[in-house]
Formats: C-alpha cells, sequence, structure tokens
C-alpha cells in the first residue's frame, strides 16, 4: 500500500494494489474509488483535502495495525 498526498491537487490518494485501475466511482463528494478489471477496490482517492483535515495535521500520518 501506498498514501500518496499531493498538496498542489489539494488531494490524497491510498494506492491499495499495483493493478492499474479499469473503472471508477465517486462514492460520495470528493471520494473516489477505482476498481480492477475483477470489480476489486484498488484505490481511494479524496479530493479538496485541506478542506475536510486541518492543515497543521496533512504532513502527519498514523498507523495502527489491528488483529493478525
Amino acid at each position: 500500500m501506498k498514501l500518496t498526498v499531493d498538496r498542489d491537487a489539494d488531494a490524497l490518494y491510498l494506492n491499495l494494489d499495483e493493478a492499474p485501475a479499469a473503472e471508477s466511482e465517486e462514492i460520495s463528494p470528493g471520494v473516489i474509488l477505482d476498481y480492477n478489471a475483477e470489480g476489486m477496490v484498488v484505490g481511494i482517492e479524496m479530493l479538496h483535502l485541506s478542506k475536510r483535515v486541518a492543515p497543521e495535521n496533512i504532513g502527519r500520518l498514523l498507523t495502527e495495525t489491528v488483529g493478525a
């Protein structure tokens, strides 16, 4: 998995798989899911990041793994 924050585009992209996106769907305003050819989610894009997250928190990333 790879998380990319593009400050110029004001967007965040979480790449879940190396497979190319074959289709995209906006599931809510500014939140887009990318699907591979088999219909599995391979990426999540969030637009207008600065309106969703305080600017001082955009550079911070906390991760937590739960379970096995």
